[in-house]
């Protein structure tokens, strides 16, 4: 299955993806997808980096499905985490979040 990296990050605490070049995007949009477990394996190390120097704490794959050049995560939990809380719309992170740009 195709993943993403998720985290939190250590600056705000709050839920960040990684992204091109090592960056911390709060867009799950954003995301690098791993296609396969050597990819994945990959990004976990990079993850695991970003630990040791202190950018976040945390980090897991998560499983997620392309469509249209839209990121979507499969698990509910992660899509709160991605799309923002389920309370109010006004709380929540714009519909863009899935988004790259």
């Amino acid at each position: 299955p195709q993943q993403v990296s998720a985290a939190i990050r250590l600056l705000d605490g709050r839920s960040v993806f990684l992204a091109a070049h090592g960056e911390w995007s709060e867009r799950v949009g954003a995301s690098r997808v791993a296609q396969d477990d050597s990819d994945a394996a990959l990004l976990q190390a990079e993850a695991n980096q970003a630990v040791t120097d202190r950018k976040v704490v945390a980090p897991y794959l998560i499983p997620v499905s392309t469509e249209n050049g839209q990121i979507t995560p499969l698990r509910y939990r992660e899509v709160l985490r991605a799309l923002g809380p389920s309370t109010h719309p006004e709380f929540g992170r714009p519909a863009t979040a899935t988004t790259a740009s």
